[in-house]
């Protein structure tokens, strides 16, 4: 068998939010890399360490999660109005499989850091001290994202005292803005409705609010399908027929949505829509040990990512939170009390968190303008990853 060298390929490793993922520039990678193609999905699964059948992408820098499967390219800004054009690939754990579908809102937060440190934003629109604004595109979703990053000496302050439930240690606060954050291509709410009744063979029939904002998301009542809306993961990730409900309701609300015409093509699309279920604010304890008071939230929200109960909350569902509560009669904002709002402060398995949106309604159709939330990002480790030359 024939000895073939490794290749490396200058990369940082960062978190974001509640999540990490493998930043490149796309400069840096290999030239067959450097466009959309098959190519470049091998690269990114060898990096990451996929396919694994064993679920733990031991020989790969992913964490075996959702949060921790992912990758980012970046490059400056082919538009006059935007600093930097950011792509991101969600990376299956135990498929060949790159899902380009959808946006990463917490690693939205890490992307305005790594911009500016790696020469991506002029100059001269960085302070020596103060907030530099990163004018984002994000590719996948053609959506701007406003990035607001704290400035010390010239340099990306990382360091701080902001602190995110689901996030160990505090840092510096981040604040994105998710701007114009509905679907471009079709309404906010892809049935017409507010809320739709959901057919779901073998499951039952329930209520549904679906919604195109920050990510394609299916919201359904807790209570409707057996749960309270307190559950860690450990409620839900061990119980196989659980997960199987879960994507069932993935797939026929996908089809519902319009992002594909039969069940079955879900299964090529893990990273959208997501699905969610709420229920009115309840005390629990969070996976952190932290009590949370039922009084200091406004609902407690559970959202599936990548088949999986997520650890904290999706920045993207996140946006679609923020977006459903303030467009009264959704499903989100009847939990958090209904009314107009244009605020949410909800319970997830982590802890809790303030999101904001901005939402009106228009010839009877709904838009957004924008949804804010403050995240956090650090630079873990860089340098260059290594895979064998003929992954790719």
């Amino acid at each position: 068998m024939a000895n073939v060298p490794q290749i490396k390929i200058p990369a940082t490793y960062m978190r974001g939010g509640t999540s990490k993922g493998v930043f490149f520039r796309l400069d840096d990678l290999p030239e067959a890399a450097q466009k959309p193609g098959p190519a470049r999905d091998a690269l990114l699964l060898r990096v990451i360490g996929s396919p694994d059948p064993y679920q733990k992408q031991i020989d790969g820098m992913g964490g075996a999660t959702s949060s921790t499967s992912k990758t980012v390219i970046l490059s400056k800004s082919e538009s006059a109005d935007h600093d930097v054009d950011y792509l991101f690939g969600q990376v299956s754990i135990d498929k060949p499989f790159v899902d380009w579908s959808g946006n990463c809102g917490n690693l939205s937060a890490a992307v305005g850091p790594f911009a500016i440190s790696n020469g991506l934003v002029d100059p001269s629109r960085i302070p020596e001290d103060g907030i530099a604004t990163v004018r984002i595109w994000q590719a996948n979703i053609g959506k701007t994202i406003v990035s607001r990053v704290p400035i010390t000496n010239g340099q990306v302050q990382e360091t701080g005292d902001f602190e995110l439930d689901g996030v160990t240690f505090p840092a510096a606060e981040v604040a994105v803005e998710f701007m114009d954050p509905a679907d471009g291509e079709g309404a906010m709410f892809p049935t017409g409705n507010l809320v739709d009744e959901l057919e779901v063979p073998g499951v039952g029939t329930f209520e549904a609010t679906m919604i195109n904002a920050g990510i394609p998301t299916v919201f359904v009542n807790a209570g409707a399908i057996g749960y309270s809306g307190t559950e860690l993961q450990e409620a839900i990730n061990g119980d196989t027929r659980a997960l199987a409900m879960f994507e069932s309701i993935r797939a026929h609300a996908a089809v519902r949505m319009g992002l594909i015409k039969e069940v079955s093509e879900a299964a090529e699309r893990q990273h959208t829509p997501k699905v969610a279920f709420v229920a009115p604010p309840a005390d629990y304890v969070a996976s952190s040990g932290k009590a949370i008071k039922a009084g200091d939230i406004d609902l407690v929200v559970r959202a599936l990512s990548m088949g999986k109960l997520h650890h904290a909350m999706m920045g993207t569902a996140a946006v679609a939170i923020a977006t459903a509560a303030a467009v009264p009669g959704t499903l989100v904002n009847l939990a958090a009390g209904g009314g107009e709002r244009n605020s949410v402060h909800f319970g997830h398995p982590s802890g809790t968190l303030r999101v904001g949106a901005e939402a009106s309604q228009t010839a009877g159709q709904w838009t957004a303008t924008k949804a804010v939330m403050s995240r956090s990002a650090r630079v873990l480790m860089e340098g260059w990853v290594r895979i064998p030359g003929d992954a790719f």
